[in-house]
C-alpha cells in the first residue's frame, strides 16, 4: 500500500549544528542545516532511465510481472520493479536497503517512477510469484540476446552450477548443500552465460540438497531454444553438472558441438597410458593432455595430467594410485582434427562465467538478496541479473570496448549527485560536475545515449 502523503507544508524550527574538523593549520568548524531542495545522491541514473526508454524496458516488464488488481491504491508493478532494479544499481543488497532510497528526494522522479517502495511493499510484491511467473520473467534474458549481432562462428554457450550461502538459512529452497566450503545451507542455481557478448542468456534456482545434475539438461534445452534465432550456438562448455549422459545427448539432439567435464571415476586415469610418449607435452611444465578411445563413436574423451610438484594450484583429483597427478576428464563431440590439448584450451576459456558469477553474487546483489517465498528469491535474481544485462548493453551503446563492472558504473556514471527542480514549469536536473574536462565528458556521453546509434564512442568509463 502506498504511505499517505501529509498535505500542506512541513514546517520545523530552524536548526543550526557546529562541527569542528581538523585541517593542516588550524581547527574550523563546519555549520550544519537543513534544505527542502530536492537533491539525490544518484542523479546519473538519469542515463541509466533514459536507456530503458530506448530498450523499451517497462514494455517488457509489463509483458511478465504477474498483477495484482485487489487494491486501487497499489503501486504499479513496473514502477516497484524499476526501483527495486534502480537500488540494485545504488548498491541495495537487501530489500530493506532499497527501501532506504524513499529517503533521497529525487530519485524517484530520476528512475521514471511515483516513489520507491517500502519493504514490506516490496516483500509483498515478491511473495505473490510461482514457478510459472517466474518462467514468464526469465523471458527478459532472451530480450538482452535480440541486440546481439550474428557471429559467423555461432556464440559460445557456458553452463555453470554454484551455490549462493545465506546467512540466515529459514527461506525456502536454503538447504544443506554440497559447496567447496563443506557442508552449508544454501540455494544451488544454474546459470548461462554467451561468452563473446558476456551476457546472462538464463538462471535457474535449485535447492540447496539438489544434485548438480538434478534439471542440468532441461535447463540447457530450454535456454538454446528460447534464444532468438540470430543467435546461434556453436559451442556448448559446462561443468561435471552438464557432463552426464543426459547432458550430452540433450547437445547432440540440438545438433550442438560441446565440451563437458566428464566424471571422473577411478577407471579413467588407468585406461591412459603412462609412458610419457602416450602424453601430448605442453608449454606449461608438468602439463599434459591425452586422448583416451570411447567405444561409442562420434565422442571423445579427453584427459589432462598435471603435475602437483609443477603445478601445485592445478585443478582435478588426485588418485591414490597416482598420487603424484591431479587429473580432469573432458568429454567432446568435436572432430578429430580438433587435438586434445586445443580442447582442453577451449574449454579452459569458460573460467570468465566465474567473474559474471562474482559480479553478480558481490555487486548486483543476488548473493544477500532473497525473501521467505522460493519463487520470489528467483524473481529477485532474475531482475537483477536483467539489470546486469542491461548495463551491459548500455555500456555497448556508449561504444565501451572493453566491459567495465557495475561499482566502476557506480563512480563514474551512477553516482553523481544533482537538485531536481522546475525550470520555467519543466522537470529540471542539474549534475553536479565540477571542472571543465568533467563537463566535456558528460557532455560527449550525454550526446551518445540521446543521439542515434552510430560508431563514435565516448572515452572510456574505466578512464
Amino acid at each position: 500500500m502506498k504511505a499517505k502523503q501529509v498535505s500542506g507544508p512541513r514546517r520545523e524550527a530552524h536548526q543550526t549544528v557546529r562541527l569542528q574538523i581538523d585541517t593542516k593549520s588550524a581547527a574550523p568548524s563546519i555549520r550544519i542545516s537543513f534544505t527542502d531542495q530536492r537533491l539525490t545522491a544518484h542523479g546519473g541514473l538519469i542515463v541509466w532511465s533514459h536507456f530503458l526508454r530506448q530498450k523499451r524496458f517497462r514494455q517488457q516488464l509489463l509483458e511478465v510481472l504477474p498483477h495484482d488488481p485487489a487494491s486501487p491504491n497499489a503501486y504499479d508493478p513496473t514502477d516497484v520493479a524499476l526501483g527495486y532494479v534502480g537500488g540494485i544499481l545504488c548498491g541495495a543488497d537487501k530489500l530493506s536497503r532499497v527501501a532506504w532510497l524513499q529517503s533521497d528526494a529525487a530519485v524517484a522522479a530520476v528512475l521514471g517512477v511515483e516513489a520507491i517502495a517500502s519493504q514490506s511493499t516490496l516483500s509483498r510484491f515478491f511473495g505473490v510469484f510461482t514457478q510459472k511467473s517466474c518462467q514468464v520473467l526469465g523471458g527478459l534474458h532472451a530480450h538482452a540476446a535480440y541486440s546481439l549481432p550474428s557471429l559467423r562462428a555461432g556464440y559460445t554457450l557456458d553452463l555453470d552450477s554454484w551455490a549462493l550461502l545465506h546467512e540466515a538459512g529459514h527461506q525456502a529452497g536454503v538447504a544443506v548443500g554440497y559447496p567447496r566450503l563443506g557442508l552449508k545451507p544454501c540455494p544451488r542455481p544454474l546459470i548461462a552465460g554467451l561468452a563473446e557478448a558476456k551476457l546472462i542468456a538464463n538462471y535457474w534456482l535449485r535447492a540447496g540438497n539438489t544434485a548438480c545434475v538434478n534439471g542440468a539438461a532441461e535447463f540447457l534445452r530450454q535456454t538454446v531454444q528460447a534464444l532468438p534465432a540470430h543467435v546461434r550456438v556453436g559451442l556448448v562448455r559446462g561443468d561435471s553438472g552438464f557432463g552426464d549422459a543426459r547432458g550430452q545427448d540433450t547437445c547432440e539432439q540440438l545438433g550442438l558441438k560441446f565440451i563437458l567435464v566428464a566424471k571422473l571415476t577411478r577407471q579413467v586415469p588407468l585406461l591412459c597410458r603412462h609412458d610419457d610418449a602416450a602424453w601430448q607435452a605442453t608449454e606449461g611444465p608438468g602439463l599434459a593432455a591425452q586422448e583416451v578411445a570411447l567405444e561409442r563413436p562420434g565422442r571423445r574423451l579427453i584427459v589432462i595430467r598435471q603435475r602437483v610438484q609443477d603445478r601445485p594450484q592445478a585443478g582435478g583429483k588426485t588418485l591414490l594410485e597416482l598420487a603424484e597427478y591431479r587429473f580432469q576428464a573432458l568429454i567432446t563431440n568435436l572432430p578429430a582434427s580438433v587435438d586434445a590439448l586445443t580442447v582442453w584450451r577451449r574449454y579452459n576459456g569458460r573460467a570468465d562465467l566465474e567473474n559474471r558469477i562474482r559480479e553478480l553474487g558481490g555487486q548486483f546483489g543476488i548473493k544477500r538478496l532473497c525473501v521467505d517465498n522460493f519463487w520470489g528469491t528467483e524473481a529477485l535474481h532474475h531482475l537483477a541479473s536483467a539489470a546486469y544485462n542491461l548495463c551491459v548493453l548500455l555500456q555497448r551503446r556508449l561504444g565501451q570496448l572493453e566491459k567495465c563492472e557495475l561499482n566502476t558504473l557506480r563512480w563514474r556514471l551512477f553516482g553523481r549527485a544533482a537538485v531536481g527542480s522546475r525550470a520555467g514549469g519543466k522537470p529540471t536536473l542539474k549534475l553536479a560536475v565540477h571542472g571543465a574536462a568533467n563537463r566535456n565528458w558528460w557532455r560527449e556521453m550525454l550526446a551518445k545515449i540521446s543521439a542515434l546509434p552510430n560508431c563514435h564512442a565516448v572515452a572510456s568509463l574505466q578512464a
